[in-house]
């Protein structure tokens, strides 16, 4: 579907480098840092800016036990889990690798969606693109390979953008319909997400830091920029074009992630990688497709995911 307000391209392109360059400036900030102190600090900063936002705006946090129980556990699978997790991952795996493999999230979302029966529309196109985009994953991590991308890190890169997709059908499944504003569901999420973050620094966030001005930078812009001001530009985009068009950004994400990967680290950007991430790229695409007849399903809140 087109764009059709002006200006949407350039946000679609600034949102692309923000979110495509996370995992640049989650390598960087390795180098000071632990990945359950990167995932604290970019939580908290990212929480500051859309917070002040909300704030700003005159909206304040919703009320509500239930819409707070339903946040804390969008905010565990969608910010703390995957936060660590792609930290993690990246200490042994390039950040472009990291950035193509994060692109499964709408792969995971069909097959958690197909699973537990909420995907009703099928099609032969969404499940060849199921496959295809799986494919693509399997040739990323090369498991034939002694060398491969077969790593626990790899694993966890993985695992990380399945989490995304749990928190995508979670939040569409209880907290999407109910009134709330994209702002207001992730403000209060990423307040949550600061709070239980502090829960996991004594498993490897207390460690002594190893301070210098690149990781610090680094893990400050991956908050304002990547956390933060990311969503408010993704909040602009929906609200111009819908949710189904601000998705497409989703296909920049990884070109972005393995262009910067190249170009300032110095990661191989061989053959096999790039082709593993088209034929990903193209699955997920395809899963994308609906049949001509469905009737299309409630629209996931693309909002509450945090990359």
């Amino acid at each position: 579907m087109p764009v059709n307000k002006p200006g949407t391209l350039v946000r679609m392109g600034v949102l692309a480098l923000f979110w495509g360059s996370s995992f640049l400036w989650i390598k960087i900030a390795l180098t000071g840092l632990s990945p359950v102190q990167i995932a604290l600090v970019r939580t908290v900063l990212g929480a500051a800016v859309v917070a002040g936002l909300l704030f700003a705006r005159g909206q304040r946090l919703p009320r509500g036990r239930a819409v707070w129980g339903h946040l804390a556990i969008a905010a565990v699978f969608g910010n703390v889990i995957p936060f660590v997790l792609f930290a993690v991952g990246e200490e042994t795996v390039d950040s472009g690798v990291a950035g193509v493999l994060n692109a499964t999230t709408p792969l995971w979302a069909l097959a958690i969606g197909l699973a537990f029966g909420f995907e009703k529309q099928r099609g032969a196109a969404r499940l060849a693109g199921l496959v295809l985009g799986f494919a693509g994953t399997l040739l990323i991590f090369a498991p034939w390979q002694k060398a491969g991308l077969a790593s626990w890190g790899a694993l966890a890169c993985l695992a990380a953008a399945a989490s995304y997709a749990v928190a995508y059908t979670y939040v569409g499944r209880t907290v999407s319909g109910t009134g709330l504003t994209s702002m207001q569901i992730s403000a209060t999420q990423l307040v949550l997400a600061s709070g239980l973050t502090v829960f996991v620094l004594p498993v490897g966030g207390l460690e002594e830091p190893h301070l210098s001005w690149q990781p610090l930078v680094a893990v400050a812009i991956l908050g304002v920029f990547g956390t933060g001001l990311a969503f408010i530009i993704n909040y602009r985009i929906v609200e111009d074009e819908g949710p189904t068009n601000a998705t497409t950004v989703g296909y920049l994400l990884p070109v972005v992630s393995v262009l910067l990967g190249a170009a300032f680290l110095g990661e191989d950007l061989n053959l096999r990688v790039v082709l593993g991430m088209v034929v990903v790229l193209v699955g997920v695409g395809l899963t994308r497709k609906q049949p001509a007849t469905a009737i299309v399903p409630v629209q996931q809140e693309p909002a509450t995911t945090l990359k």
